[in-house]
């Protein structure tokens, strides 16, 4: 099965299926991913020119290395079996993965896959090529959420949505990522951050946070970006080209860290070789490494890599 696992996803756009000029602008944006959305962004009405249009945009193309997802309808809806196979069908050949928005069992996002296994087979794709990314927005979403992870292979990315969460968790808040009014003694989302991260991590999937819908407040973006990326989310969602490289940032390692994890690993490589002394721990500088360490640094190495960074020093051993 093809995958975009292993790609990284620090800015994931969101762009309207309806709107024209966004498509295009998303074009020449530095995002890893988009979704076009045939979901809230498109009026009941407006469904079937919404999916015409996510048609013509993937088959036009022109997005690069680009990510390219659509996010349907949800299954409590009229509309998710036609989103699937008209967009599928009708550009399943430049599509990567299509979202499950408000999935609460493992047998909606079951029968999202059995659906595109026939879509797949009738016109001819690779079956299982196609992946989903799975918005959790509810309270039995969350609750369910191991269930959901595990239940199809073409599961990729758990994606917190939290407008909805918020809303069915009853939380006294209208803005989107702050913490609620009255709340003082810690992080209100750090158990949802947490389960969505835990249950990524033990299935191999990504964790992508959902978007801050403050557009303007670039100051509170960077919190809560940096909230779920220092827990170790793979990235979040942008709404405006404003936001994109503040989330880029955010989920890039900081050049000293990445140049130090690379050292960590040249430096622990030489160590345990026969030439450093076959050593299981050793001191670098004034740290004691290990294989906990290299570990550690190899995930941090990733994310830098990933963004396209690269080393501005490097390890040498030792001369005496």
């Amino acid at each position: 099965m093809t995958t975009t696992a292993d790609r990284p996803r620090r800015s994931t756009l969101a762009v309207p299926a309806s709107n024209p000029r966004m498509i295009e602008k998303a074009r020449g944006l530095d995002v890893d991913a988009l979704f076009l959305d045939l979901e809230d962004a498109v009026a009941p009405s407006a469904k079937a020119e919404g999916r015409a249009a996510v048609v013509a945009a993937l088959n036009e193309g022109g997005f690069g290395e680009k990510i390219r997802v659509v996010r349907v309808n949800s299954w409590d809806t009229d509309w998710t079996y036609r989103d699937v196979v008209d967009v599928v069908e009708g550009a399943g050949a430049n599509l990567d993965c299509l979202m499950l928005p408000k999935a609460e069992s493992a047998e909606q996002v079951a029968a999202l896959s059995l659906l595109l296994d026939q879509v797949e087979r009738s016109t001819g794709l690779e079956v299982g090529r196609i992946g989903i990314e799975v918005q959790i927005e509810s309270a039995r979403g969350l609750r369910d959420i191991d269930a959901i992870a595990s239940a199809s292979p073409r599961v990729q990315t758990l994606i917190l949505g939290p407008a909805d969460l918020m809303a069915s968790l009853q939380m006294k808040s209208l803005v989107v990522g702050q913490q609620p009014p009255g709340y003082d003694v810690g992080d209100a989302y750090h158990h949802i951050l947490m389960s969505i991260l835990i249950t990524a991590r033990t299935h191999g999937k990504q964790a992508i946070d959902g978007p801050y819908l403050a557009i303007k407040d670039l100051d509170g973006l960077r919190t809560v970006s940096g909230r779920s990326a220092a827990l170790g989310f793979d990235g979040k969602w942008v709404l405006h080209p404003s936001q994109v490289e503040i989330v880029n940032d955010t989920f890039s390692p900081r050049q000293d860290d990445f140049d130090h994890a690379e050292e960590i690993i040249e430096a622990y490589a030489w160590f345990t070789s026969a030439s450093g002394g076959a050593r299981g721990a050793a001191m670098l500088g004034d740290e004691m490494i290990d294989e906990a360490s290299r570990k550690m640094a190899l995930v941090v190495s990733a994310k830098g890599r990933a963004a396209g960074m690269v080393p501005t020093r490097r390890w040498a051993p030792p001369t005496d």
